[in-house]
């Protein structure tokens, strides 16, 4: 595919989204009226630089899907897009690494800057529960139109890929009247959540703790050394609703978490406010991290600095952390030239929890310098899965009674060149009027069953925020 065309329009400053659309429309008319035939695929990108607008509450109004929105941890790199203008997927059972082959071909044959977004089902191998149909085994999309918020510069751009042996002509015609449906008067931001009317869990706590003694004693035997149970949270609403809602309503804005929302299908979505990066990739250069061990905020009394310093000094939690360290260290040897795991645990603080955090750097090797490789030696991090790897997604599958579906998968964005993916926990799955939520806890052994229940409530607090409810 020959590289990709970007047609930027100049204006002397950031147009008014109302303008920018029109003058948009200007120019993909213009181009039309000059495009001949062509015989391979070719991809168009025209953009227009915008006056801020709130892009959450822009891609809202729109009603045009797929949606899906993107914020990486820093706030720098914001993405709101709609419809398709290319889509890789599959949808067979069988190993992660087959999945990430397949991308890995896909996208190798793509434009090298354009950005896929999407994700991936957490195992591949397992079969999925009916809230999970409309997400396949991975789905990376390239909008028709988005708007994009690169350091603090605002762009609109839509994305056409001509495609040879079809009317060219027919090609532009249905990005125009795509253009035709945007919505670009103000948005409105005073729709509610409805009330919800139950909430319950699978497991329930008694099964939990069942299950946790299984575990445990599992351990006492040597078969396993760290696993994440998780739990889900079924909140059934008065009346169906836009899940959308819940990015709007998002309390804690300036949080430095992950934004993801993906959905495939009207009323049907997958969102996450997660603070763990899998990883991000320029060319060789590769940045990892482990995330592991859990505390609190609003258990400990005297606020933050005690809950930093009961993390640091839990033999437990520093136990765990150390299990993902070490294992993503290793993990990396086989792809990476360089590693650069940072000796000291750092502590990372968010709304309610204080978290151990280490960062890494590497150098990938000449032969492994590709997505598929990284996402086959970081995925799953055993803080979402477990130690050893097979054996934990085995027991997994045999001890939660529910399917994960994207849950604890790569989510985020790849190109020829470089991708970020972030780590899709701290989740929901909406559909209709039912939203199931995800979360899990690592246990190791000397872990306290109770505990972990407790810890698992607290990382769903903030998603619960947002109905204004609590468990």
């Amino acid at each position: 595919m020959d590289k990709l065309t970007d047609i930027i329009e100049p204006v002397s400053e950031p147009l008014p989204m109302e303008k920018a659309v029109s003058a948009l429309q200007k120019m993909v008319a213009r181009h039309s009226a000059a495009t001949g035939s062509i015989s391979e695929k070719h991809l168009h990108t025209f953009s227009i630089h915008v006056a801020a607008i709130d892009s959450l509450l822009w891609l809202h109004d729109q009603d045009i899907y797929p949606r899906f929105f993107w914020s990486n941890r820093e706030r720098n790199d914001l993405v709101a897009g709609i419809g398709l203008a290319d889509v890789i997927e599959y949808d067979k059972t069988g190993p992660n690494s087959l999945s990430f082959d397949i991308l890995q071909q896909e996208i190798s044959k793509k434009d090298p800057d354009a950005r896929y977004f999407g994700g991936f089902c957490f195992n591949n191998e397992q079969q999925q529960d009916n809230q999970w149909l409309p997400f396949k085994s991975f789905t990376f999309v390239l909008p028709a139109v988005q708007l994009t918020v690169k350091d603090g510069l605002y762009t609109l751009s839509c994305n056409l890929m001509l495609e040879p042996g079809e009317n060219t002509a027919g090609q532009y015609n249905r990005l125009l009247a795509a253009m035709e449906k945007l919505s670009t008067s103000a948005p409105v931001n005073n729709v509610r959540l409805p009330e919800i009317k139950s909430l319950s869990f699978s497991p329930d706590q008694k099964q939990w703790m069942e299950t946790c003694d299984l575990v445990l004693e599992r351990f006492r035997e040597g078969l396993m050394g760290k696993i994440i149970l998780a739990r889900q949270t079924l909140l059934e609403f008065d009346y169906h609703f836009s899940p959308f809602l819940f990015l709007l309503r998002d309390p804690f804005p300036e949080s430095s978490t992950y934004r993801y929302y993906f959905e495939p299908e009207k009323d049907m979505a997958f969102f996450s406010f997660t603070p763990e990066r899998l990883y991000r990739r320029d060319n060789d250069q590769l940045w990892t991290e482990a995330l592991a061990g859990t505390c609190s905020r609003e258990t400990i009394s005297d606020g933050d600095e005690d809950a930093c310093k009961q993390l640091l000094n839990s033999e437990k939690d520093i136990r765990e952390h150390k299990f993902v360290r070490d294992t993503i260290a290793n993990g990396l040897k086989p792809i990476c030239n360089e590693i650069d795991m940072e000796e000291r645990v750092r502590v990372l603080q968010f709304n309610r929890l204080v978290h151990l955090y280490t960062q890494c750097r590497a150098t990938l090797k000449p032969g492994a310098n590709n997505d598929a490789s990284v996402l086959e030696t970081l995925h799953p991090t055993p803080a979402v899965g477990g130690v050893p790897r097979t054996e934990a997604l085995e027991q997994i599958i045999d001890l939660e009674p529910f399917s994960r579906g994207w849950y604890a998968g790569p989510v985020g964005w790849i190109s020829r060149n470089s991708a970020e993916f972030a780590v899709g926990i701290r989740s929901a799955v909406a559909t209709g009027n039912s939203v199931y939520l995800y979360s899990g806890a690592g246990l190791v052994k000397g872990s306290d069953p109770a505990s972990e229940w407790k810890e698992v409530d607290q990382k769903i607090a903030d998603i619960l925020a947002i109905t204004r409810q609590k468990v």
